[in-house]
């Protein structure tokens, strides 16, 4: 008689297993997972099937981990402009807490190992659409989301490559100074109209009094 399922047991190591990849990157062999989480690459093929399942469960794992952690960041606050959120977001993604992530799935983009994830390159983009999406909206710039996506990428490629904090950090907040503009450009072109509508009534109404 086989052993049954043991869910909590293997939850445990998911989460063992999600910790070491992402302190050490994703391993070829089973040996360092099983190590990190005190058990037996036997073991770990007895809870996930195989090694590319428990590598997939790792990757999932690790990627709803950053999905919370960095959705949380790009959150609209109410006591905050929303440039200002970016800004906070940016230096927790770029410093030791957020490169984990970075690495892991930076490495994931380029490497054989998209045979785990073959449609990961679309959905690590299109994850983070949405959140942007909400955020621009209050400052009425929902619009531009592709563009500070594809900001925040491409600096984050300058980083991995350069090492250059200090340049792409203010390269960044150059870019959100941008942003603040196109924004309050497009808040004082709102103004104005409203303005030249309110005058266009008055006019109206004055000459049907008269």
């Amino acid at each position: 008689m086989g052993r049954r399922p043991q869910p909590h047991i293997k939850e445990r190591l998911l989460e063992a297993c999600a910790d070491h990849a992402l302190a050490h990157g994703l391993p070829e062999r089973l040996e360092p997972l099983a190590a990190a989480t005190g058990t037996s690459a036997r073991m770990l093929i007895y809870h996930f099937g195989t090694r590319d399942a428990l590598l997939r469960a790792v990757l999932g794992r690790a990627r709803q981990r950053q999905l919370d952690i960095f959705g949380d960041l790009l959150r609209v606050r109410p006591d905050e402009p929303y440039t200002a959120t970016l800004d906070r977001a940016w230096t927790f993604i770029t410093g030791p807490d957020g490169r984990p992530y970075l690495r892991m799935f930076g490495q994931l983009r380029e490497s054989a190992e998209q045979r785990l994830w073959p449609d990961f390159r679309r959905t690590a983009t299109t994850d983070w659409l949405g959140p942007l999406e909400d955020g621009l909206r209050s400052i009425g710039r929902p619009d531009l989301a592709t563009l500070v996506l594809a900001v925040i990428r491409g600096l984050l490629m300058d980083l991995d490559a350069t090492g250059d904090t200090t340049r792409t950090d203010r390269a960044f907040r150059d870019f959100l100074g941008s942003v603040e503009h196109l924004s309050s450009g497009d808040h004082s072109s709102a103004c104005r109209s409203q303005e030249r509508a309110g005058r266009g009534t008055t006019g109206t109404d004055t000459a049907s009094g008269t």
